[in-house]
């Protein structure tokens, strides 16, 4: 998708995204150190082996005795086992440092997402912000331990090794590495062309899973539409282009392979041939040509591997900018330096500062506009709202009832003006002391996958069995939470799945009693009842909202008769306020049309 544009930019530059990463890179750069350390002396232990079959050769071989060969043994044990030794320790840390790096990003840019405001949310699908968190996060894991371990030893070994041969055979050497030139121009161009077939790949991969996805979350759909031979049909093709992209880069790759492999081949060949001839002429030992047989198959496999890595890493810098976008991104509603300071933010709350919260808002002069608009929803507002009174904002789908409740939860700020609450400037206080206030009932309503109690927890962690049931109660749930197998401790499944909408509607709205909130909104948290439990909900509305400021959007009018203002809503503009009955008054009024229709459709299905 494209690119958030509340997203600071960065350079493109290759890895300069790298340093805004270095806070969480810091901490294992003792480690990081060791481990190329430890990576260089394995690939000249590794270069070093052909040395050792030299000499075997050389002095026992081509000899034909055995002197000395238990010394030789053993130093070439010792020097298996350090080797070993050291194999294990640097894959250990390189294993260390990917997962660890890999857990503080993932967290950094869990934590920043929830500094984050709604317009963020907003811009950016689930699907692009899990990719941040999760993909991108393991890939830079990755990059740091192993692609640069990797590159360390493939480096190292094709260093210790053109020493080794040009302290040896300086013209034999350069026989054999007159094809290096020719290895990196074919690794080069097949691995250009393999990067872009392996990225269409995942391309069609990602399409494939999302189609997928989407096609098991809309069964019931498909089913009732009786699509199941066209949906059937497009994953077929789906898959079928991806089995022809797949083949074709396999074909590739195995092009690339004979490739290489011949590379090596005449590489080996060059060697066996001017070797030979030296040797033949006495110049040079058997042995000394058995190490530059050894080099001659080894040396391109490194150089493959390390435009390949490299290539890999270019393709990383792409997930570096991302979670370095991510990590940079501010928050359109953000806590001042004084505010931390004073009340603590999100993960640090300091509530010994924290004053009693009472329920007085007031909007003083608000101007608003959405941050990816240029609208304005509301010019110079102005509305007193005493502690205890109950708001009722209708209107039809869409006209924007939720605009003045964002901006009291703090969720958006003001573009101009002011929201006071208790006669101060919201921004004068943490988010969190006022979120802390706030009960929000959702028109969708959302539970986390666990049992009853650890959802209805998460209004109050300290809330006993006793104070549940009392919430369930009020909201008429006691019998639904009763009805289940296990209680409290029944399994609600992912996201409350294992419910019905309504269910999960008087449980959320039993969620945000159980907080106890000074401030109540409810966004059309009626709307998924029946009508027989929504009388129950609305009596247990009518205890609940005593002493307590409540925000109702509502889509059914006769559920706000009874608020004390009644805003109405149309085109994102407050066009009317009053109470029920003077709003009535006016029968040229939108208020009167919406409510005089409502009630005619409800008399003409009651009549049905």
């Amino acid at each position: 998708m494209p690119e958030n544009n509340t997203e600071k930019t960065i350079t493109t530059l290759p890895f300069m995204g790298i340093q805004r990463l270095m806070p969480y890179l810091k901490p294992y750069l003792p480690k990081m150190v060791i481990m190329i350390f430890l990576g260089s002396m394995v690939s000249l232990v590794d270069s070093s082996i052909p040395l050792f079959n030299r000499y075997a050769i050389n002095n026992f071989i081509a000899k034909g005795t055995l002197k000395g060969i238990g010394i030789f043994t053993a130093v070439y044990a010792l020097v298996l086992v350090c080797k070993l030794a050291m194999d294990f320790t640097s894959a250990y840390m390189c294993g260390e440092i990917e997962m660890s790096v890999d857990r503080d990003l993932r967290n950094a840019a869990f934590n920043h997402l929830q500094e984050l405001s709604f317009s963020y949310f907003n811009q950016n699908n689930v699907g692009y912000i899990h990719a941040r968190v999760m993909s991108d996060t393991g890939k830079i894991g990755v990059m740091v331990a192993w692609r640069m371990m990797d590159i360390v030893w493939n480096g190292s070994y094709i260093l210790f090794v053109l020493i080794v041969m040009l302290s040896i055979n300086v013209r034999l050497a350069l026989y054999i590495f007159a094809l290096v030139p020719i290895a990196v121009v074919l690794v080069i161009y097949f691995q250009k062309h393999l990067i872009v077939l392996n990225r269409h790949i995942r391309e069609l991969n990602a399409a494939i899973t999302g189609n997928f996805n989407e096609e098991i979350t809309g069964a019931k759909a498909i089913k009732t539409l009786v699509v199941e031979d066209k949906i059937q049909k497009d994953f077929m093709d789906d898959t079928e282009n991806y089995r022809k992209n797949a083949v074709h880069a396999t074909h590739y790759s195995a092009i690339f392979t004979a490739s290489v492999t011949m590379l090596s081949s005449c590489a080996l060949a060059l060697a066996l041939w001017r070797g030979g001839i030296i040797t033949m002429e006495g110049v040079m030992e058997i042995g000394t040509l058995s190490v530059f047989l050894s080099y001659a198959l080894g040396i391109l496999e490194p150089i493959q591997n390390i435009i390949v890595t490299i290539s890999e890493l270019v393709a990383v810098q792409v997930n570096v900018e991302r979670l370095t976008r991510l990590l940079n991104t501010e928050s359109d509603v953000a806590d001042s330096k004084e505010v931390i300071e004073k009340y603590g933010d999100t993960f640090n709350p300091k509530k010994e500062n924290w004053e009693e919260l009472y329920g007085d808002v007031e909007f003083k002069d608000v101007s608003f506009h959405y941050p990816d608009g240029t609208e304005y929803v509301l010019e110079n507002f102005n509305l007193k709202v005493p502690q205890g009174t109950n708001v009722a904002i209708v209107g039809e789908t869409g006209a924007g009832k939720s605009t003045l409740v964002n901006l009291v939860c703090r969720f958006f700020e003001p573009t101009s003006g002011q929201v006071l609450i208790d006669g101060r400037d919201a921004k004068e206080r943490s988010q969190l002391w006022l979120h802390s206030n706030i009960g929000y009932v959702l028109q969708t309503p959302h539970l986390f996958s666990g049992s009853v109690r650890e959802n209805l927890k998460y209004g109050n962690p300290d809330a006993t069995d006793e104070e549940i049931w009392e919430a369930l109660k009020l909201v008429s749930a006691d019998g639904i939470v009763k009805s289940m197998d296990n209680g409290l401790d029944s399994d609600v499944g992912e996201g409350g799945d294992m419910l019905s909408t309504g269910q999960k509607q008087l449980l959320s709205f039993a969620r945000a009693i159980l907080a106890n909130p000074r401030i109540l909104v409810l966004d059309e948290a009626t709307s998924s009842i029946d009508t027989v439990t929504e009388k129950a909900i609305q009596d247990a509305i009518s205890v609940v909202i005593k002493g307590r400021t409540s925000f109702m959007i509502a889509h059914r009018l006769s559920t706000v008769v009874d608020a004390d203002v009644i805003l109405v809503v149309k085109d994102g503009k407050i066009i009317e306020r009053g109470r029920h009955k003077e709003l009535m008054k006016n029968r040229e009024g939108y208020y009167y049309q919406l409510f005089s229709r409502q009630f005619e459709e409800m008399s003409i299905k009651a009549m049905g």
